[in-house]
């Protein structure tokens, strides 16, 4: 978050992106002024910041003469935006079970636990908690490569992670069973200092998910 935005911006920001990703705003919509004043009680000049903090990470498309647009999707994106993260997350993935002390690991401990149970839940036929379920992915994924050490790598990782969030969102994605299966097993070879077996899951991991979404894809 950048510390110079107002606590308002903030909010706005986090809300008018939380709503992009989960959907609420449509691929290719336009985003008017007025209506979104009224929808996120914001100001115009904060809509205006907002809009153009969004634009530069992708999210929001700013055409002069024409407005903002939320950023349309396709195929080639998407497969683009696994492939970039398949590169940074891996990579990171190794510096950090590399580096990883026992305060990484109880993080890590922590962050799947919560996931696992939010999945058991989703593997119930209860998937009422979506973005909670998603949120724990995210804070998982985080966990395993936080220790890499890298500001950058981090900030650049949780862009194309929100980038790809939203194909799953849009297609209503869920790989149940394998998926977690794939996450446990990417958890014990991290704890088990196997950077290679770890990358291998993890590369796996993100390809299937590609594959599903793509076949939901439309």
């Amino acid at each position: 978050m950048i510390k110079t935005l107002s606590t308002v911006g903030s909010t706005t920001y986090d809300a008018i992106k939380r709503d992009i990703i989960f959907g609420r705003l449509a691929p290719g919509s336009k985003l008017k002024l007025e209506p979104l004043k009224s929808r996120y009680a914001a100001s115009v000049s904060t809509l205006r910041e907002t809009l153009n903090r969004l634009a530069s990470e992708g999210f929001v498309a700013a055409e002069e003469q024409r407005g903002f647009f939320v950023t349309p999707v396709s195929r080639e994106d998407l497969i683009e935006i696994a492939d970039l993260r398949v590169l940074l997350e891996c990579s990171a993935l190794k510096v950090s079970i590399e580096n990883g002390d026992a305060d990484w690991e109880g993080n890590l401990v922590a962050a799947h636990h919560k996931l696992h149970l939010m999945e058991k839940q989703m593997l119930s036929g209860d998937e009422t908690n979506k973005e909670q379920w998603k949120r724990y992915d995210w804070e998982f994924h985080l966990a395993m490569i936080q220790a890499c050490n890298s500001r950058n790598l981090l900030s650049l990782h949780a862009t194309l992670f929100d980038k790809y969030l939203r194909y799953q969102m849009l297609v209503l994605t869920h790989r149940g069973e394998i998926a977690a299966q794939e996450h446990r097993a990417m958890f014990e070879a991290a704890l088990a200092r196997d950077a290679a077996k770890a990358q291998t899951i993890l590369e796996t991991h993100i390809r299937n998910g590609l594959s599903h979404a793509m076949a939901a894809f439309t």
